[in-house]
């Protein structure tokens, strides 16, 4: 009998997590942020940044519990919502505006690592988006969008190129995007919550909000054993909704993506890639991966409503695997996981003030460590320094995604574009 299939590898490589307290007693914060995971820090530790002092976070798990401990790690640029859906939705110039905090956010998240010495496993080695398919001009439209609306120049990569740095047949070309990296996202949330103990602020742990209510001009938080007087609040609990605010609650949709890590592969990996970047294609529902650090392969992928235990996941993802390596078959699966992300019907994050001092950061999509990362800048600046930039993302806001049949109709939605692909694929090997 094959020995069985470990959990988040994440939480097994990670060092031994720092115990936060559980809230307790009666306390004052001038900000909660309820909601351990990048949104929730990067709130937090923006307004310790800009000065804004007595800031509490609450966590119901551990820090990173969600998608932000569990994420393939890619680090770049942009949101789920596609570069040419921004454009039309928003125009030239508010489009290149939204797309450029994403890319500041990159910055940022490098700058942080590096100002607070957060040991995240920070691979410099940029990311590479590969054609799936054989039409070139998948890739040239992106390129010549990238750098005409939005001054973005991502080097095109031959096929010939290409395949000395991903030694796989399943490629026509990429696009390489030199600024992007990889790193430890578990790490990384764990690092930005010592960073906010550091700047003065206080992190609860296995502290879960029972309720919110307004409190003469602020907000009154209960936990099970502590209440906490705020003048603002800060939802930001992504795919693990809290059931505070039902329309906020009711605009998102969890939906749960999955990560395999096989055994280190040792010399097998000069077998597979002879890059230090990170790769995903071209299709909607794509295949994502890496190498670590200890020559283990991370790979992600699939899009799915449901929530699939650790055998159901290797047995998905080691087919896709053997499809762009089958120099891989019988690699041995050690980590299996499934985990929710928030989704929204617009496919952008949602950001904004619902009721005076009452503030939602959510919906990041399964591209959510730069978009979480501007969430925390805006929200920050709103807050500390009545900046406005917040209100342009007005037009994606707390749209219902129609629960339960947002289930069924995402699910749907998702079939027919991975058969869509599938059937692009099949016609173009067909004679």
């Amino acid at each position: 009998m094959s020995e069985p299939i470990g959990g988040n590898y994440y939480r097994v490589s990670a060092e031994q997590a720092p115990a936060y307290p559980k809230a307790r007693g009666t306390m004052d914060a001038r900000v909660c942020v309820v909601g351990g995971g990048f949104a929730g820090l990067n709130t937090a530790l923006g307004l310790l940044e800009r000065g804004f002092g007595n800031v509490t976070l609450l966590e119901s798990s551990t820090v990173g519990f969600g998608a932000s401990g569990r994420n393939g790690g890619f680090v770049f640029s942009g949101y789920s919502c596609g570069e040419s859906d921004l454009l039309r939705l928003l125009g030239p110039n508010r489009a290149k505006t939204m797309y450029a905090r994403t890319q500041d956010a990159v910055s940022l998240i490098r700058q942080r690592t590096d100002r607070y010495s957060i040991d995240c496993e920070r691979v410099d080695g940029g990311v590479l988006w590969a054609n799936w398919f054989r039409d070139p001009n998948v890739l040239e439209g992106r390129r010549r969008l990238l750098s005409e609306h939005f001054d973005t120049e991502w080097r095109p990569v031959v096929r010939e190129e290409l395949r000395a740095l991903v030694h796989s047949d399943r490629y026509s070309a990429a696009l390489f995007e030199p600024e992007a990296f990889h790193f430890h996202p578990l790490k990384y949330a764990r690092g930005l919550a010592r960073a906010i103990v550091s700047q003065g602020g206080e992190v609860y742990e296995h502290s879960a909000v029972t309720a919110l209510q307004k409190s003469g001009a602020g907000w009154r938080i209960h936990t099970a054993e502590a209440t906490i007087e705020a003048e603002h609040v800060v939802l930001a609990c992504g795919g693990y909704l809290s059931g505070l605010v039902p329309a906020i609650d009711a605009s998102v949709l969890p939906i749960a993506t999955y990560i395999v890590v096989t055994e280190p592969l040792g010399e097998r990996a000069a077998q597979i890639m002879n890059t230090n970047a990170a790769v995903y294609d071209t299709r909607f529902a794509f295949d994502y991966y890496r190498l670590l650090p200890d020559t283990r392969l991370l790979w992600g992928g699939r899009i799915s409503v449901l929530d699939r235990a650790a055998p159901s996941v290797e047995r998905l993802l080691r087919r896709d695997i053997r499809r762009v390596f089958p120099q891989l078959e019988g690699v041995r699966v050690d980590y299996a996981w499934s985990g929710l992300m928030s989704y929204a019907r617009h496919e952008m994050p949602q950001i904004g003030q619902h009721a005076p001092g009452l503030w939602y950061a959510q919906a990041f999509g399964g591209h959510g460590v730069a978009p979480t990362t501007v969430a925390g800048e805006v929200l920050a600046a709103a807050i500390a320094q009545d900046n406005p930039a917040w209100r342009e993302y007005a037009p994606f806001g707390l749209q219902n995604a129609m629960k339960p049949w947002g289930f069924f109709g995402a699910q749907a939605t998702y079939t027919w574009l991975q058969a869509k692909d599938a059937w692009r694929e099949w016609w173009e090997v067909s004679p």
